[in-house]
């Protein structure tokens, strides 16, 4: 059986928690906003993870102009330094 997106073979999607600024300086989140990300790097639980939305979501798969996706994993984080004070 053919997949119907040959592009995304090799991914999987991810149920991802969307640190905002307050968590990512080390404070309660404010936010209890979550978002499905295709992932290729192999992010696994609890790792933190960039990601990217919307129409920047596919251009990794450019030239090709169907890939059904809303966000995209861009890079997997060692961590994440917030020096701005809240």
């Amino acid at each position: 059986m053919q997949p119907v997106y040959e592009t995304l073979v090799g991914g999987r999607y991810l149920i991802v928690e969307v640190q905002d600024r307050f968590a990512l300086a080390g404070k309660p989140r404010r936010t209890n906003e979550s978002l499905v990300c295709y992932d290729h790097l192999g992010a696994t639980l609890g790792d933190t993870i960039a990601f990217t939305e919307s129409r920047e979501a596919c251009m990794p798969f450019y030239p090709e102009k169907r890939v059904p996706l809303d966000a995209y994993n861009a890079a997997i984080l060692d961590r994440a330094v917030v020096t701005h004070e809240i």
